[in-house]
């Protein structure tokens, strides 16, 4: 798998903000990334040591759409939360 199939974004939320001041970053990735990957990929991508790769499959909500508001369900998102040893991964720039 190359480094462009195993992350989709950076997940860039108020909650993984404030997990960034741990060193703790949070990717959204595909669906056939596993820990392995997602920490050798990082390791190549941003120079950075990672210590510990948690997953998580994030379930998706159901939307009423269209105009009879017909049940509609949206895609299941894999998150990766990924603990760094040393380095530091540039997320939110400062101007």
């Amino acid at each position: 798998m190359k480094i462009e199939d195993i992350f989709v974004k950076p997940v860039l939320t108020e909650k993984a903000t404030n997990l960034a001041n741990n060193q703790v970053y949070t990717f959204e990735v595909r669906d056939g990334a596993d820990k392995a990957k997602v920490k050798d990929a990082l390791e190549k991508l941003y120079k950075v040591k990672v210590s510990q790769v948690r997953m998580m499959i994030r379930k998706g909500k159901k939307r009423k759409v269209g105009k009879k508001m017909v049940v509609k369900k949206l895609t299941d998102r894999k998150i990766a939360l990924v603990k760094l040893r040393e380095g530091k991964i540039d997320l939110f720039p400062q101007t």
